[in-house]
């Protein structure tokens, strides 16, 4: 009777040590199985190929930069006389054309000067007009003897001094009847007023140098971009390639425009040596504002409907274990190709040259690819199962 309640007891302890460790032999489970698992997926799967899927479609080779979009011609419109300003005809975004008036200068100081030039004028002609008298009164006295010859050139000096004293007067005159001309200032073209830079009552100086009071967009129709491309891409920059570009703006559309120019003058940018190519854009409907950024795609050329391949595909540096007999076959001239070949998977070299190469794909010219042919870049495994048949199709 005792040897049977010891023999009850054993089982029971044994359930009672796995109740309190069942989490960690599940975790053991869990871990052996899943290291047999890898174990067996390893073997089965032996050797095989990286490939990578040729197929047909479009390429484009680009260059992208940014830019600001500016008009074609912008003036800055100043004074040339100095004075307070007394009234402002036009503020942003007006519309103007060539003649209209936009600002007057107070012109108070600058008619007292004409005045005073003008005074000076009648002046000097009044003593022109006398020693004109003087002289030919003079040349009567000596063609009679009874001056002279001595009065009469001093006469006639007189004279011509006064004459020039006029011709001096006048000038002065003249330019004191321009600045005040000047005190009204006009526009220069047909344009749009983008920026004002003064105000009524300011005070403008222009002994140094003019100052700008406003700055007109001529055609606001008309656009460009000025943008920067490196000296790396610079050479497949050319005059006339479509552009195509986005604004934050309108994030949705794509507008279009061409190369106009590259200008020869280089920059350096964070020690990048950069070019400006000036982009012209048709602004018929004013979408397009000054001073907004420009995302560029310049088109440098297109191919559509070849077959291409990824460029990570092309970097098989040796058939080394790839084929069999390679001959004189290189991966600079022949793909490793995997094709089947009645029902069997086939490794093939076949022959190409490289065409239209852009930032991540590159285009196959060759006459012996086939739908559904991968290339083959790489191998990965242990040993080889045999999945794969080396050499030409049978």
């Amino acid at each position: 009777m005792k040897q049977q309640t010891q023999t009850n007891k054993t089982p029971n302890r044994f359930l009672s040590w796995v109740r309190r460790r069942k989490w960690w032999i599940l975790l053991f489970l869990l871990v052996a199985g899943g290291f047999i698992y890898f174990m067996a997926g390893e073997e089965s799967q032996g050797t095989g190929f990286a490939t990578a899927t040729i197929s047909r479609g479009d390429l484009r080779q680009v260059v992208t930069a940014t830019g600001e979009i500016q008009p074609l011609n912008t003036i800055n419109v100043g004074s040339q006389v100095s004075g307070t300003i007394q009234a402002i005809y036009v503020d942003y975004n007006s519309k103007v054309k060539k003649g209209d008036v936009l600002l007057e200068i107070e012109p108070s100081v600058l008619q007292a000067s004409v005045d005073e030039a003008y005074a000076s004028l009648v002046s000097a002609e009044s003593q022109r007009n006398y020693a004109k008298s003087e002289y030919e009164r003079n040349k009567i006295l000596y063609d009679k003897d009874i001056i002279p010859r001595a009065d009469l050139e001093q006469s006639q000096t007189t004279y011509e001094q006064a004459e020039q004293s006029v011709k001096r007067m006048q000038s002065q005159y003249d330019r004191a009847v321009t600045n005040l001309g000047y005190a009204t200032i006009t526009s220069p073209v047909d344009g749009t007023v983008i920026s004002r830079q003064v105000d009524v009552g300011q005070t403008v100086a222009a002994s140094f140098q003019t100052p700008d009071l406003f700055e007109i967009a001529e055609d606001l129709s008309k656009m460009q971009i000025e943008t920067a491309v490196s000296e790396a891409d610079i050479g497949m920059i050319t005059e006339g390639q479509s552009v195509t570009f986005t604004v934050d703006a309108y994030p949705t559309q794509t507008f279009e425009g061409f190369v106009r120019q590259v200008r020869l003058s280089p920059t350096i940018t964070s020690n990048v040596v950069v070019y400006t190519v000036v982009i012209d854009v048709d602004n018929s409907d004013l979408r397009l504002k000054p001073g907004m950024t420009a995302f560029v795609t310049i088109l440098i050329s297109e191919k559509n409907d070849v077959w291409k391949v990824q460029n990570s595909a092309l970097i098989l540096r040796s058939f080394d274990g790839i084929v069999a007999d390679a001959g004189d076959a290189t991966p600079n001239d022949h793909l490793a190709i995997m094709r089947e070949v009645d029902g069997e998977q086939t490794v093939v070299l076949v022959p190409y040259q490289k065409g239209l190469t852009t930032a991540t794909e590159t285009e196959i010219i060759s006459d012996e690819i086939q739908p559904g042919d991968r290339v083959i870049f790489g191998r990965y495994g242990l040993a080889s199962t045999g999945s794969a048949r080396m050499g030409p199709p049978r």
